[in-house]
């Protein structure tokens, strides 16, 4: 038959693990506590056998057997717990409160003895009790047995065990009950889980779980889990906005691609025009198309993998000075003024070719969106926390407070950028390589604005210095 639910969960189990380990460790406890205390009730009434025996046979070595025997027929009229009993040297009984002795064997030496005496209870019937006692063979050969009743002492060690048993047992108990609790609580927290997994899996991106406050492991995975979900959420949403603005943003060049290649068509049929230059604008807008795939899928395996692979330690700013090389020329060509200032010899573990891609893509935009007369500015230098900084400054027109956070996204491009080429795709993947290397991308206001230029923009990729550095 299946059991109930609640008692196949991990909590109850381990309850249970838990419960029977407590057992097995009890179990030792328990018999140790009984043979410790029975051991201690039997010496201290051996030992209250033998001092009774010595102050006996004190009274013998004074008064001789009848001094021995007055002195028993006292005490045992008296109030003292111990048995007696006196006999000659060949077991007849002289005197006592005993009858015969316990011990069978009449031996020279001492003989202890564990027998039972009975007694009628206040309804008299019948009751034994346990008793131990000695025999001793005195020097005339007379035989002295003293013995003693223990039945309050082991009385008192079964309670002891009783109450240990009792305590194991309402442990046992409180335990077990303790276990259900728990695996209640914890099997209605994991529903929740199970509940947002389930709406996931169908579909619902929204579904979140419920923290409960308590900033335990569930709270911290519960977490998680939303973190995850919501991230899960944007990579669904951008997803779908790529594909729109992929949509939106392809549409152009692929209709004016075929518009021209109709174009050239009709004119080669009709024996005029130019086909060759058709041919190479439409190879240029097909290699546009190219580049816009190939950085989407740049910024996806660099999103997918999580670590950017392939990293070595390098100089950043030998990289920034071969990809000044690169820009300068073609910020003559525009009319700007082109400077960088790199601190040398710091250290920097990354993927050479992806920082070389994100510093390119920054000095790209800065040339682009700066008009003809301004400047831009390459820095590399290390922070004054430890970290590396990469920053392109500009003074074009600058992107306002409130969309800077959003024109690092794919396939975003803001209405005074329109007219400029590209696709909206080169801080989105500037943002990913700084994800991808454990950095941030930073987005602040340029130097001003001075007469017909400015605020400007600059631009900050920062990067963890090389571990050890």
């Amino acid at each position: 038959m299946r059991l109930p639910r609640l008692f196949r969960t991990t909590p109850f189990q381990l309850t249970l693990l838990f419960l029977a380990l407590f057992a097995g460790a009890a179990a030792p406890f328990l018999g140790y506590s009984y043979f410790a205390t029975a051991g201690e009730v039997a010496r201290r009434a051996d030992a209250d056998i033998s001092r009774e025996m010595g102050s006996l046979q004190a009274a013998y070595r004074l008064g001789g057997v009848n001094g021995l025997n007055q002195t028993l027929i006292e005490r045992a009229a008296g109030e003292r717990p111990f048995l007696y009993l006196l006999m000659k040297p060949d077991g007849t009984r002289i005197s006592g409160s005993l009858e015969t002795s316990p011990v069978e064997e009449r031996t020279d030496n001492d003989s202890w003895a564990s027998f039972s005496v009975t007694e009628t209870d206040p309804d008299g019937a019948p009751v034994k009790r346990p008793a131990r006692g000695l025999q001793r063979k005195l020097s005339g050969g007379e035989l002295l047995f003293v013995g003693a009743d223990v039945g309050e002492s082991e009385s008192f060690v079964a309670s002891i065990v009783r109450a240990l048993w009792g305590a194991a047992a309402l442990v046992l108990v409180v335990g077990l009950a303790g276990g259900v609790l728990v695996s209640r609580n914890v099997s209605r927290s994991m529903q929740g889980l199970v509940d947002v997994v389930s709406a996931v899996r169908s579909g619902d991106l929204h579904a979140r779980v419920k923290l409960r406050g308590t900033k335990d492991e569930y709270d911290e995975f519960a977490a998680g889990l939303n973190d995850m979900l919501d991230q899960l959420q944007r990579s669904m949403g951008g997803l779908r906005h790529a594909g729109d603005a992929i949509a939106h943003d392809l549409r152009t060049p692929l209709a004016r691609l075929r518009a021209r290649m109709e174009v050239a068509l009709i004119d080669v049929e009709a024996g005029k025009g130019d086909p060759r230059r058709a041919l190479e604008t439409a190879l240029d807008d097909a290699d546009g198309v190219l580049r816009t795939f190939n950085a989407v899928l740049a910024i996806a395996r660099l999103q997918s993998a999580g670590r950017a692979p392939d990293q070595q330690e390098f100089d950043p700013g030998e990289l920034a000075a071969d990809v000044s090389e690169l820009y300068e020329p073609l910020c003559e060509d525009k009319g700007l003024e082109f400077k960088a200032e790199v601190t040398p010899g710091l250290p920097l573990r990354a993927n050479r070719e992806f920082i070389a891609q994100a510093v390119a893509n920054l000095i790209d935009n800065a040339c682009k969106y700066t008009p003809s007369g301004g400047a831009v500015m390459l820095r590399v230098r290390r922070r004054s926390s430890g970290e590396i900084e990469f920053s392109v400054t500009d003074t074009g027109p600058g992107v306002p407070d409130e969309d800077r956070a959003r024109v690092v996204q794919r396939f975003v491009r803001l209405e005074n950028s329109r007219s400029e080429p590209g696709a909206g795709l080169g801080l989105s993947l500037v943002s990913a390589v700084a994800e991808a290397h454990g950095g941030r991308l930073e987005l602040s206001e340029g130097p001003g604005k001075v007469g017909e230029m400015g605020p400007g923009l600059r631009v900050a990729l920062v990067l963890p210095s090389a571990p050890g550095a």
